[in-house]
């Protein structure tokens, strides 16, 4: 169900309708028997993973669900420190392309979005987890917008995808619709990229309660109080 919609397609509810029944299902086909206890924790952070359905909305909070539903998997020793690189290279992955396709099916708004001034409307972490993948090699960040060298090689980086995504959705010259992006490709060393965007991930999405007040805390992940 597609009804034509600019912004807000209202057929997503039916989507995350279906979801939010499955869910727990979900975690319980993926759980050995001896941890089905952790199946409704689970399934509060992926039904939380992909969007809000009432707003019609997605943005860095909702792909922080998906980080914390990655991490309770990890306390419960479903994932193992082995597995982070396909955590990321894999899961995270795809988990990031189902939430572009949402995205282009249901045009979804962006969740607080800053506009130019913001990293990206949508996503945050595919950025700095590929800039990580960058480190070591001989490229530099300039190769962020170099079409020619994404056609070759935008499957293989999270951050090329997500340019490339930008360049799907958006119109107009990069430099105006992401600036922050566009000032990035001229920093010298994907090293420095990657501990810039790492300290703004803590600032501007860990450290903003309009981000982290929608956040659920329970038996695996707790919230201490002081």
């Amino acid at each position: 169900m597609t009804a034509s919609s600019r912004f807000g397609n209202k057929s997503f509810r039916s989507w995350e309708a279906r979801l939010q029944q499955q869910a727990e299902h979900l975690q319980r086909d993926l759980l050995p028997a001896e941890r089905h206890d952790a199946a409704p924790e689970l399934a509060a952070y992926l039904v939380a993973a992909f969007g809000n359905a009432t707003r019609i909305d997605y943005g860095s909070g909702h792909e922080l669900s998906f980080v914390m539903w990655l991490l309770c998997l990890c306390k419960i020793g479903f994932l193992e420190p082995s597995d982070s690189v396909a955590i990321v290279l894999t899961i995270f992955r795809l988990y990031i392309q189902l939430c572009q396709q949402l995205q282009r099916t249901y045009k979804l708004e962006p969740a607080g979005s800053h506009g130019v001034w913001g990293l990206d409307d949508f996503q945050f972490l595919p950025f700095y987890f590929g800039s990580a993948q960058f480190i070591g090699s001989e490229s530099t960040p300039a190769v962020s917008l170099d079409q020619g060298f994404i056609d070759r090689e935008g499957d293989e980086y999270l951050y090329l995808q997500g340019i490339r995504f930008i360049g799907e959705v958006k119109r107009g010259p990069f430099f105006e619709h992401s600036r922050q992006l566009y000032d990035i490709s001229g920093v010298p060393r994907w090293e420095k990229v990657n501990q810039g965007l790492g300290k703004m991930y803590k600032a501007e999405v860990l450290g903003k309660f309009p981000v982290v007040q929608h956040l659920v805390f329970g038996s695996i992940l707790s919230f201490a109080s002081s």
